[in-house]
């Protein structure tokens, strides 16, 4: 399916005196839910996922991403990249960057709650936010967030080296946190006091 746009009144020209109708194609593949953008900017042709099912905001988007293109020549790899694939850069990162070894830790826990989630398999330019909201992770809410958080952590670090457009939000899980913790002196003399009062 392919949408060709008619150039309205408003249209603005490209700096290069160029109609953003005229380079840009904007299409839907068969098993995507996310409108495509397709352009050619000095011989280097771009394609991939707006991350967009209106095509309002995927227009837009594709029209950030050819003024990307425009002004620097680079946005992203021919081929997107899995998640899977980029959990490998970025554990090698985590060992490289000045972090400390508790939030290495932590990271890593998230890679490893990731692992076994559909999304690991995904195309990072196809994550949206609706897919991370159908995670599920075993045990605590704080056990589903640091993967939460290792996946945002991970799209961030993708934006930044230019293996996607932008970050979708990923929301996290509301934690119920502990009022008390005993140890076990504590927890003894509990036992005592209520055998005593015979509860």
């Amino acid at each position: 399916m392919m949408w060709s746009f008619r150039q309205s009144r408003n249209d603005e020209l490209l700096p290069c005196g160029l109609q953003w109708r005229t380079l840009v194609k904007l299409f839907k593949k068969a098993k995507s839910r996310f409108y495509w953008f397709d352009f050619t900017v000095r011989g280097q042709r771009y394609r991939g996922s707006t991350g967009e099912t209106k095509a309002v905001r995927a227009t837009k988007v594709a029209s950030m991403k050819l003024a990307k293109a425009l002004e620097h020549g680079d946005l992203f790899p021919t081929k997107p990249t899995v998640l899977a694939e980029f959990s490998q850069r970025f554990q090698g990162w985590l060992d490289e960057t000045r972090v400390e070894e508790k939030t290495r830790k932590y990271y890593r826990n998230g890679c490893r709650l990731l692992k076994v989630t559909p999304i690991f398999g995904m195309r990072m330019t196809e994550i949206a936010t609706e897919d991370a909201e159908k995670l599920k992770f075993p045990g605590s809410a704080g056990n589903a967030n640091c993967a939460l958080r290792t996946l945002r952590r991970m799209l961030h670090k993708a934006e930044e080296w230019k293996l996607i457009a932008r970050v979708p939000k990923i929301k996290l899980m509301k934690e119920h946190g502990r009022d008390l913790r005993l140890d076990a002196d504590t927890e003894e003399k509990l036992v005592q006091a209520t055998t005593h009062c015979k509860w």
